[in-house]
């Protein structure tokens, strides 16, 4: 969908959870057989298709195998971000100076830390509330709003009349599973963004470089 459209998007990734064979995830009696209380844990790719799948695109550290921030020690914890990384790196052949907190969950320690370590910024599930790009820690960003988020389109408008050069919306494909409606909903929405002459998708990292032309950033 968003090589369609010609958006573009940074995947964080958590190349620990990948084996050599893909996770398939189904219905079950009790549900989607995909969830538990603490998030998502069936349907990845084996890790050989990793790079097919997001090729072209921008990818970031999301830790190696999805590891709490605060549950486990501090050192452990930046030793799994750079792992995750450094095997993106490699298997990527690029620059990967991004991260996405795994829950939402960080420590102003940490946050340090990683910035120290070499990464340029990091994603946080809160909401900003205003503007993208008047953060107050670079590892610390927060996205105007899940794409779910019933208020999307106003959101939107409101981030351009407020005069930010950003609007930067997150969420994970597996939260649609197969419900074609969800699907069609996202679509709508990167159309609707694609259609309007002000808007010029850029990556999550141009946040915090600072580049002037990137309004639209989608994070996933």
């Amino acid at each position: 969908m968003l090589r369609k459209y010609g958006a573009r998007a940074t995947f964080n990734l958590t190349p620990g959870r990948h084996g050599d064979e893909r996770e398939e995830a189904y219905w079950t009696p009790k549900g989607y057989s995909g969830w538990s209380c603490r998030g998502f844990i069936g349907g990845r790719l084996s890790k050989h298709e990793l790079l097919e799948t997001y090729s072209g695109f921008r990818v970031a550290s999301h830790c190696m195998k999805h590891e709490h921030a605060g549950k486990i020690p501090d050192e452990q914890f930046i030793r799994a971000a750079l792992d995750g990384r450094h095997y993106l790196e490699d298997l990527f052949q690029q620059e990967c100076s991004g991260f996405a907190w795994p829950y939402g969950a960080y420590t102003k320690p940490l946050a340090e830390a990683l910035l120290a370590a070499g990464f340029e910024y990091g994603r946080t599930i809160e909401n900003s509330g205003g503007s993208v790009s008047r953060y107050e820690h670079p590892m610390l960003l927060c996205p105007n709003c899940h794409y779910q988020n019933c208020a999307f389109y106003d959101l939107y408008e409101k981030a351009k009349q407020d005069g930010d050069n950003f609007f930067y919306f997150w969420g994970h494909t597996y939260e649609m599973q197969d419900s074609e409606g969800m699907w069609k909903q996202l679509e709508d929405k990167i159309q609707f963004i694609c259609d309007d002459p002000d808007a010029v998708w850029c990556d999550v990292i141009d946040i915090v470089r600072n580049d002037e032309s990137a309004v639209t950033s989608a994070n996933i």
